[in-house]
């Protein structure tokens, strides 16, 4: 019974770090670009957007769809990369506990 008791230690130890990392990422900014930077999109670690910067050469009446297609592509490339961090961290949170496979944090 050691060992279980040892692995339930580390799994609230895990669950411990596991709450103060969402705390964490909450205040990270990750910032999405297109169109070559002139659409610029951030979010937070959770992926909630928090700020859109759109070029004002961008915004004419005619440009519309673009922009539209623009600020998607942005929100994108930057949801995409908050997801890539919050892998980054959980892999650094689990590293030491053994999970099996298709075992998914958080749960």
């Amino acid at each position: 019974m050691k060992n279980l008791g040892q692995m339930m230690k580390q799994v609230q130890d895990m669950q411990a770090r596991m709450a103060e990392m969402q705390e964490k990422l909450l205040e990270v900014e990750i910032e999405g670009a297109a169109g070559g930077g002139m659409v610029k999109a951030t979010v937070n670690g959770k992926g909630t957007l928090k700020t859109i910067k759109i070029d004002p050469s961008l915004v004419n009446p005619g440009e519309t769809e673009m922009l539209e297609d623009l600020i998607i592509a942005a929100v994108n490339d930057a949801k995409s990369k908050a997801d890539e961090k919050l892998q980054s961290e959980m892999g650094k949170l689990t590293g030491g506990l053994p999970l099996p496979p298709g075992f998914k944090l958080p749960f």
